[in-house]
């Protein structure tokens, strides 16, 4: 399995990337809903839309795909 993003769908809120349990530990400022400061995280808001970083650091746990409000997100 592998995290996919359908970019045309993301609205750029961030919710998976401070719902994300690995983001959250890499870059604790993520929780607060402030961006990350480093690029090691997983995924992070840039121009407007998701961007992966580090999708292989992903554990496979789903939770960024249960909080996206538009299914622009998830494990395939």
């Amino acid at each position: 399995m592998e995290l996919k993003v359908n970019q045309d769908n993301c609205l750029g809120c961030g919710v998976c990337v401070v719902a994300c349990p690995v983001n959250v530990s890499i870059s604790p400022e993520v929780e607060g809903g402030h961006g990350s400061k480093t690029e090691e995280v997983i995924m992070m808001v840039e121009n407007g839309v998701i961007k992966l970083f580090s999708p292989e650091k992903c554990n496979k746990c789903g939770t960024c795909q249960v909080f996206c409000p538009t299914d622009a997100i998830w494990l395939e």
